[in-house]
């Protein structure tokens, strides 16, 4: 039996960001989805978090064994799909639910996503400032089952223009 846990990433339209992990890291044994999280209501729904007034960011929940790949490299990875000095926008994604986060489960993630974004702002950001909010998980909700993998399921679907790895 393996130990799984969780990493929680927001970084524009969860399409992308599912995507670009799983075409890179699910040969390391991740599995993915995509949802809602850190807002205000209740079991929300795609037509309510898109007007952006619920507070929620669309989100991509890792799955990880961290005896395959280390949280540490997630962290990473994410700050290397989307552009973190942007505040509440991806490209032409704007609104609250395509703001950039790190949502930790525990404080060790806390501490990690705290060093990692330190070392990315050094050596990859020297001249811009990351925004990237680093918060406590709140509950997860499950997007509607057509988002779930889109991008795989629509290859000519649409693909926020910032995602893609920049080293």
């Amino acid at each position: 039996m393996s130990l799984t846990e969780k990493a929680t990433f927001a970084a524009g339209c969860f399409w992308g960001v599912e995507h670009i992990f799983n075409k890179h890291h699910k040969k390391d044994g991740i599995t993915t989805r995509v949802g809602y999280i850190g807002g205000e209501l209740d079991n929300p729904n795609y037509q309510q978090v898109k007007t952006g007034t619920t507070n929620h960011a669309e989100a991509c929940e890792v799955s990880f064994d961290p005896t395959k790949i280390s949280y540490e490299t997630l962290v990473e990875f994410f700050y290397k799909l989307h552009d973190p000095t942007t505040e509440n926008y991806q490209g032409p994604d704007i609104g609250t639910q395509y703001r950039s986060a790190i949502f930790y489960h525990n404080e060790e993630q806390k501490a990690i996503a705290e060093r990692v974004t330190k070392e990315v702002q050094e050596k990859h950001y020297p001249n811009a400032r990351i925004v990237t909010k680093i918060e406590p998980a709140t509950k997860f909700y499950d997007a509607e089952e057509y988002h779930q993998f889109y991008l795989e399921k629509n290859p000519e679907g649409y693909a926020c223009p910032t995602h893609y790895l920049r080293w």
